[in-house]
């Protein structure tokens, strides 16, 4: 894959924003990958799609978002933290998403854990407890590291507090998508303005 791509309106993208040839993919690059989140749901979101994503190539999560939305009220920690077995017997017959009994219930313990974390501490505060100090530019999507020390740091962080299936490259796609690093490679029109 090539490090930039030049879409039709003539703006240079990261190259993987092209390789779906998908309109979904170059907004979901545009608009929101690597742009900050702070919003507790939303991270929560993001840490459950990234999960869900482990195996699977992100296009897939990316066509199945609505339905999971649907699927997880919302996002809305405090509601799946409340589902039970009915909900992944339901979560399971479930088409329009992911039906992988294991991510199904890691994101239900997943909002649990969110929701057990002490009043004093967030997981915004939490991930972005694991920023790294400074970013050094790629190059090339090829360079892009599949996890750092830093998301092998917070994935520790997150299961000593009781997340499941959040291991190192889980979390630095979060961190990736979150805008906790930028990794829009150099000439990406996306990278100066996040």
């Amino acid at each position: 894959m090539s490090a930039l791509i030049v879409g039709s309106d003539g703006r240079a993208r990261c190259g993987w924003a092209g390789m779906a040839a998908n309109p979904d993919y170059e907004r979901y690059h545009d608009e929101e990958w690597g742009r900050p989140v702070s919003s507790e749901r939303d991270l929560f979101e993001r840490l459950s799609l990234e999960a869900f994503q482990s195996g699977l190539s992100w296009i897939t999560i990316l066509r199945k978002r609505e339905a999971f939305r649907v699927a997880f009220s919302n996002f809305d920690p405090e509601r799946v933290a409340g589902f039970d077995c009915s909900d992944v017997q339901r979560l399971l017959a479930d088409a329009g998403i992911v039906r992988n009994a294991a991510k199904i219930r890691a994101t239900i313990a997943n909002a649990q854990a969110l929701l057990a974390l002490p009043e004093e501490e967030t997981l915004t505060e939490l991930v972005h407890a694991h920023r790294p100090n400074a970013v050094a530019g790629t190059s090339a999507a090829a360079e892009i590291p599949a996890w750092t020390v830093e998301s092998v740091a917070l994935a520790k962080a997150l299961k000593k507090r009781g997340f499941r299936f959040v291991g190192p490259t889980t979390a630095y796609a979060m961190m990736q998508a979150v805008g906790v690093v930028n990794d829009h490679v150099p000439g990406c029109w996306v990278r100066e303005n996040v």
